[in-house]
């Protein structure tokens, strides 16, 4: 499934779109989403979401695998016509 909001104008956080357009997804969807919808975890869906590096530390290889995995999903997501 793929989504694409209405276009705002102006300067609108992805987080206030989401919440406008009342988004829904089917149960079992799987929705790999960026900082800007950190805090939006819909009913029944697994979500993903990149691990920031906490201040002064650094990632666990672990972690660093699992944001490379997000990552190169959502570039194919990002990129699909």
């Amino acid at each position: 499934m793929r989504y694409l909001s209405r276009t705002y104008a102006g300067s609108v956080h992805d987080k206030r779109i989401c919440d406008e357009e009342a988004s829904t997804f089917p149960p079992g969807c799987v929705l790999f989403k960026d900082i800007g919808f950190q805090g939006d975890e819909p009913d029944k869906i697994q979500t993903y979401q990149p691990k920031k590096k906490p201040r002064g530390q650094e990632l666990t290889p672990a972690d660093k695998a699992e944001n490379t995995m997000i990552s190169r999903i959502r570039i194919v997501v990002e990129h699909m016509p």
